[in-house]
């Protein structure tokens, strides 16, 4: 009997949980008390309730603390405290953010956010403007407040983001767009992706590499000494990365990644997860037939177990697979940035960080 599969559960954003932390407490402030559970109003308009993990009240200041619920997602932040401190904003000032314990400041241009600002992306702002408001509204009071989130551990969490390359230090991002984390989404690394090429161009770079892993990545900067915001993490999101270069297009991007990666992109494939398809040995042995009419080195490939194999044995005939692939895999990536003034250039690397093939830079 085939096995049930179970439906994942959702989750909430790390700016879902801000918002109902800093309306808890500004309600605090406001009426002594603090609502638990607190309701806050998605961008969608749902309007879930979180229960406060922590509370305090100061002389000044009220604190309120929410336990990130990430679902069946494999989210860093799961189980992470996010809280908010609240105090009464001078007349007329709005709502000001701070970035206290654990959450991270901007550093860099290229953010949806100005650098020297609290790493609150503009939907969690909002969210967490409006709850303030609603408050405000109900006590009839202006809705003027500062509020210091802090998430304890988030500078720990953070080394396992890619804050530090997108130039945010001290901690987490408060993130999120719809308020809800679907489980395994791809959103929040194409989120990255697309950070980082906007950074890459506020900072005036016309260079970009993205990898599909460390091994590519590390190899591709060592050959031209690109600097650390030049390098996009794109994971097998090669697709993405393009179209949204397309759209935003800098001069130059390398494509670099292992064989069996760079296979499936000169396959057709964009998406170059396990899921979305596998490598096909048939197109291997059709490649190295197109460098060589050795019979013999094809029929090999087609009965080789991995990709790794196919290509130790056109290394040991003597054969340029790598060479092919590449270019297979340049006129796959040319076709997604159509239209664009983007020069394209594709590397394999094997797990040695060794050279294995290339189609040099051509303009699209």
């Amino acid at each position: 009997m085939a096995k049930q599969q179970r439906v994942l559960r959702r989750g909430w954003t790390t700016g879902s949980c801000a918002a109902a932390a800093a309306k808890a407490a500004f309600a605090a402030l406001v009426t002594g008390e603090f609502p638990d559970p607190v309701a806050v109003t998605l961008p969608r308009g749902e309007q879930p309730s979180f229960a406060l993990a922590m509370t305090r009240m100061d002389d000044n200041a009220a604190t309120a603390g929410v336990i990130k619920d990430a679902g069946d997602d494999p989210d860093v932040t799961h189980g992470a405290l996010i809280c908010a401190t609240v105090r009464f904003g001078a007349p007329g000032s709005g709502v000001i953010l701070r970035a206290g314990e654990g959450v991270g400041t901007v550093t860099l241009p290229g953010l949806p956010v100005p650098p020297g600002e609290p790493a609150i992306n503009p939907v969690p702002r909002r969210m967490i403007a409006d709850a303030i408001k609603e408050v405000a509204a109900v006590g009839r009071r202006a809705a003027d407040a500062e509020v210091e989130f802090s998430i304890p551990g988030g500078a720990a969490l953070a080394a396992k983001t890619l804050n530090a390359r997108l130039g945010i230090v001290g901690g987490l991002s408060i993130l999120g767009t719809t308020g809800i984390v679907v489980p395994y989404s791809c959103s929040a690394w194409i989120h990255s992706i697309r950070s980082g090429i906007d950074i890459a161009r506020a900072a005036g770079l016309n260079h970009v590499a993205g990898s599909t892993g460390r091994n590519s990545e590390t190899a591709v900067q060592k050959l031209y000494g690109l600097p650390e915001i030049a390098l996009i993490d794109m994971g097998d999101f090669v697709g993405g990365m393009l179209k949204y270069l397309r759209r935003h297009p800098l001069p130059r991007v390398t494509i670099a990644g292992g064989v069996a990666k760079m296979t499936k992109l000169a396959q057709g494939l964009t998406d170059l997860h396990s899921k979305r398809g596998e490598v096909d040995l048939a197109a291997l042995a059709e490649f190295a037939k197109a460098a060589s009419s050795d019979d013999d080195v094809r029929r090999r490939i087609l009965a080789a177990n991995t990709a790794a194999q196919a290509f130790a044995i056109a290394q040991a005939a003597g054969i340029p697979l790598g060479d092919r692939v590449a270019q297979a895999a340049q006129m796959t990536a040319a076709r997604v940035i159509a239209g664009a003034e983007i020069a394209v250039e594709v590397m394999l690397f094997d797990r040695d960080q060794n050279l294995v093939g290339r189609a040099p830079f051509t303009s699209t």
